[in-house]
């Protein structure tokens, strides 16, 4: 996995002077107990307990820094006893984090044979917590709220999944989108707003000529990508026929080359995702097919066509799964069958091998289009089990995320005439209901499909971003849904 920062979060304790001294030095204890039993139940980032807030210019101070800070991915709140809401107001008016409203308190259990006033004036969460809530609601600001025992796992399961995507959106304003030639012609889904895109989430998308790459591709020796050349034939299948016939290896050379002169031009220009189109390989031997196969394994986002939307989805995806079982897709063909509907996702050349149901074999045919040479791409048939598969569209005025859970099965049937990778699912509820509610959606052919991510993570991530989503499932019915998008074209009007 490429490398990214090393985020923490922030915990923020809502108390008051009412109680006294005593009082809030056992506030704090508890939440020092607290977050030192979250960050011993296996979250993936850190959470620093911050000094308990008791006035304005505390809780003003604290989320200012929050702010600045770029190792905060985002705040945890938690009104331990009442404190009362006013003086939140001038924090949360300049909060730029995301936030995750943890409803808890230190003890699981009341303690009935000793429970006193003393007890009931220190824990106090079941009402500080609902002060707060309101407050951030008249002040119309989008947050997670977790409730539960802090001990409990599904407390602990959607705080980790939160903070996930938390990461995700900090890293957006990291995602570096070079596309190697313009856009597919006469595309229209694949097209965008980029600086739209930049306001919006932070992506910056640059464009270069293939001759660029070019250049970098003609840097390497031969030595180099031949040492390349033997990676590849120690972690995937290789025929003899592709070792002993120098014309078939030529073409996995080629792809070594390029994944080299990538990866080159990556590190020098800053970039974590890319593009690339059939239309324009102007000075390349063929089109990446291994090559963007292997990047996308490493943790690059990336998409065809000049798909700049779903590259970026796609890293920031991998960031947010930490690049396990996340990839890019396009919904190729169906399987009409009565009962047994299904979509076979492929593209082409690229599919990222983190979905691999078994060892990915390099193979080398000819591709049909784009008038080079026979590409090498790695072939193998992909896992099952639940995912989700996500398009981001621009509708003109917004960007809208569409997502519909699906469930995959290990293909059976062999495609000896198909020499691609491969995946094999039934989009929920059915194929019929998910397309007809996915094209009123306006959803894209190109999507990032993840056997890691959830609706949730997703969900949380678009509210992060302020952009719309829809969600296809079990429970869709294309009418209602027809009737929700109506609903959300006045929401998302201005």
């Amino acid at each position: 996995m490429m490398e990214t920062k090393t985020y923490t979060f922030w915990f923020l304790t809502g108390s008051q002077h009412l109680y006294g001294q005593e009082t809030l030095d056992l506030v704090a204890e508890q939440a020092r107990g607290i977050i030192e039993g979250l960050n011993g139940s296996g979250l993936p980032y850190e959470i620093k307990v911050k000094p308990v807030l008791t006035t304005r210019e505390e809780i003003r101070n604290v989320i200012r820094d929050a702010n600045y800070s770029s190792e905060c991915a985002g705040i945890i709140t938690w009104m331990h006893t009442f404190s009362p809401a006013k003086m939140w107001i001038d924090g949360l008016n300049i909060l730029q984090k995301p936030m995750l409203h943890l409803h808890t308190q230190f003890n699981r259990d009341i303690p009935w044979d000793a429970i006193d006033m003393d007890y009931m004036n220190l824990n106090q969460s079941a009402h500080g917590d609902r002060e707060f809530g309101f407050m951030v609601s008249r002040m119309n600001i989008d947050r997670k709220v977790v409730s539960g025992h802090w001990s409990n796992e599904d407390v602990q399961v959607k705080i980790k999944d939160w903070m996930h995507s938390a990461v995700g959106h900090a890293e957006n304003k990291k995602v570096k989108v070079v596309r190697f030639g313009d856009n597919m012609r006469r595309v229209a889904v694949t097209e965008g707003d980029k600086v739209e895109a930049q306001m919006k989430f932070g992506w910056t998308v640059d464009g270069y000529g293939v001759g660029d790459l070019v250049n970098y591709l003609n840097a390497f020796s031969d030595s180099e990508v031949e040492a390349r050349f033997k990676e590849y034939e120690h972690e995937y299948k290789m025929s003899s026929a592709i070792t002993s016939d120098l014309a078939v290896k030529q073409s996995v050379l080629g792809q070594a080359r390029i994944e080299l002169g990538l990866q080159a031009f990556f590190k020098e220009e800053g970039y974590n995702a890319f593009t690339t189109t059939f239309e324009d390989l102007h000075g390349m031997p063929q089109l990446p097919g291994l090559a963007a196969q292997r990047l996308m394994e490493q943790g690059y986002g990336f998409a065809g066509e000049g798909d700049w939307k779903t590259a970026a989805l796609l890293r920031m995806m991998k960031v947010m799964t930490n690049n396990e079982k996340t990839v890019f897709m396009e919904d190729y063909t169906y399987h009409l069958e009565p009962g047994k509907e299904m979509v076979l996702g492929s593209h082409m050349l690229e599919i990222c091998p983190t979905v691999a149901n078994h060892q990915p074999e390099i193979q080398v045919h000819p591709l049909g289009i784009g008038g080079k040479a026979d590409p090498a791409r790695m072939v193998f048939d992909g896992i099952g089990g639940h995912a989700v598969n996500a398009a981001l569209i621009d509708l003109g005025h917004r960007f809208r995320l569409v997502i519909n859970e699906v469930d995959a099965v290990v293909p059976t049937q062999e495609t000896p005439n198909l020499p691609v990778a491969k995946l094999l699912w039934t989009p929920q509820p059915n194929l019929a209901t998910a397309t007809e509610a996915w094209i009123h959606s306006g959803g894209a052919h190109h999507t990032v499909l993840s056997f890691t991510a959830s609706v949730e993570q997703l969900l949380d991530w678009a509210e992060m971003s302020e952009i719309e989503a829809v969600v296809i499932n079990k429970n869709t019915d294309v009418r209602s849904l027809k009737e929700r998008l109506r609903w959300n074209e006045l929401v998302w009007k201005n």
